[in-house]
């Protein structure tokens, strides 16, 4: 079947948009992918859209496969998304192709010897993990996303004995304890504070990529931040010793990005106080739902943290990884 590879261009984001959703429905139930989230990643500084992007059409024009790759640790790491739709695994190869290709180059450009190479996938995902398994990909990681409701279903709002479950309890604000205060990040130092402590916090988790601020915020999906839906937890003794973000940009639900508690301050509480005052201010706001995502090998008791506190599993991401030699050129690394 004849097959159209081209690089992605910033007009392309509607089309992406729809493409992802397609894919989410197939995946876990239900259209996840928001327009400006494809638009940001488009967009993106870093994004060298030429080099590190391919959409493949069929032979009717329509788009059935996305990749984009990312070089974020200017190393040997680099990421890659890969989406296909079923029926169209020829095309999700030569994509795979492709992006293998460029990873292997760009760790070269960055000095290195090899490419490490990472790909997010559901864990049912519509791509046929034969053709990754095949080639030499292998799951080094699995995350679970999470959510929580905040309201009670509609069911149990207008009294319908049949409803099963027990409305949730409102998310009340906690109170701090003695010696522990909350502010939020609505002033500049404090910005940075939150970022500075969020680094630290998660420096030893997998995959962990470090930013600095200027680069973080220069990211377009950080452009509409609202710094009220981040916190920073501070403790007589010990000073400021977490931070939580949050944002309140997804359609599906409210979503708290990154939460990291200092090593020395573990074991207080900090963590379960900042998810409380998280779930309060979504439910404030209305929001029926909070989701986050998390490393299911997390050493820092995280798991056990967020099902403590009524989180369930949505659904599973498995990271394959594939290490690859590096090639001075394109015409070298693709095989």
């Amino acid at each position: 079947m004849p097959l159209t590879v081209r690089a992605a261009r910033l007009d392309d984001a509607p089309a992406i948009c729809a493409l992802l959703n397609e894919i989410d429905v197939l995946e876990v139930g239900r259209p996840e992918t928001d327009l400006h989230t494809v638009e940001a990643d488009l967009g993106h500084p870093d994004a060298d859209l030429p080099q590190n992007s391919w959409l493949a059409f069929d032979e009717a024009g329509t788009l059935v496969a996305y990749g984009l790759l990312w070089d974020e640790s200017y190393a040997e790491r680099i990421d890659v998304d890969h989406y296909v739709l079923p029926g169209h695994q020829g095309a999700g190869l030569r994509l795979l192709e492709l992006m293998e290709a460029r990873a292997a180059v760009k760790a070269a450009a960055n000095g290195f010897r090899r490419a490490v190479v990472h790909l997010h996938l559901n864990t049912a995902p519509t791509t046929d993990t034969a053709l990754l398994d095949a080639r030499g990909w292998h799951v080094v990681r699995r995350y679970h996303v999470l959510t929580r409701d905040l309201a009670p279903t509609a069911a149990h709002a207008t009294g319908n004995a049949a409803a099963p479950d027990p409305a949730p309890a409102p998310a009340p604000v906690p109170v701090p304890p003695p010696g522990v205060r909350l502010r939020d990040c609505t002033a500049e130092p404090d910005r940075r504070r939150a970022h500075a402590l969020l680094q630290r916090a998660m420096s030893e988790h997998f995959d962990f990529q470090p930013h600095s601020y200027e680069t973080w915020l220069a990211d377009p999906a950080n452009a509409s931040l609202d710094w009220s839906l981040v916190w920073i937890a501070h403790v007589d003794g010990l000073g400021d010793a977490g931070a939580l973000l949050a944002r309140d940009d997804r359609e599906a639900m409210g979503w708290i990005s990154t939460l990291g508690v200092l090593p020395e301050a573990r074991g207080r509480g900090l963590g379960g106080l900042l998810l409380r005052h998280a779930f309060a201010a979504f439910a404030g706001r209305g929001r029926e739902t909070v989701g986050l995502g998390v490393d299911t090998g997390n050493e820092s008791g995280a798991p056990a943290l967020y099902e403590r506190h009524g989180m369930v599993v949505y659904f599973a991401v498995n990271t394959w990884e594939i290490t690859l030699p590096a090639a001075a050129d394109a015409a070298v690394a693709d095989r």
